[in-house]
């Protein structure tokens, strides 16, 4: 009667915590637990429910999760601002990091900038956009 009722509180305690985080953590050794509280009740010997556990949960780990995990991933939807990355822009105020100036006309739009190097690009020069941070758009010289 006592390994059941331990497998029962850990499959309780495990739902529990996976309703808590929410994040595909703790659901895998909860189907061990279960797993192990079935052969707990069926009359298995404790080194027998401790195998069921530690399989059950490495088989739910291994198989379920990469499936899992792809239907719950937040998808990233691409956005207009997105279209600037690798397009080439006009400095139209020199970007300097350490001052904390810059602007780039790309697009159309006009977009505060900083150099993905480090280094002062004046006024007039063209350039490669790299990345988007923000509202920041970090660029390099073609």
């Amino acid at each position: 009667m006592g390994f059941k009722v331990f497998w029962l509180a850990l499959l309780i305690a495990l739902c529990a915590g996976e309703a808590a985080t929410v994040g595909l953590v703790c659901i895998w050794f909860a189907a061990g637990a279960l797993g192990a509280f079935l052969a707990a009740l069926l009359g298995g010997h404790f080194w027998l429910q401790l195998i069921v556990f530690a399989v059950v949960s490495a088989l739910a780990l291994a198989l379920i999760r990469p499936a899992a995990a792809r239907h719950i991933r937040p998808r990233r939807s691409p956005t207009n601002a997105d279209r600037v990355v690798d397009q080439t822009a006009l400095v139209t105020q020199p970007v300097d990091n350490e001052a904390g100036t810059g602007q780039v006309s790309v697009l159309g739009q006009v977009w505060t900038a900083r150099s993905e190097l480090g280094v002062v690009i004046p006024a007039g020069t063209q350039v490669k956009v790299r990345r988007i941070e923000g509202v920041k758009l970090f660029v390099e010289t073609l």
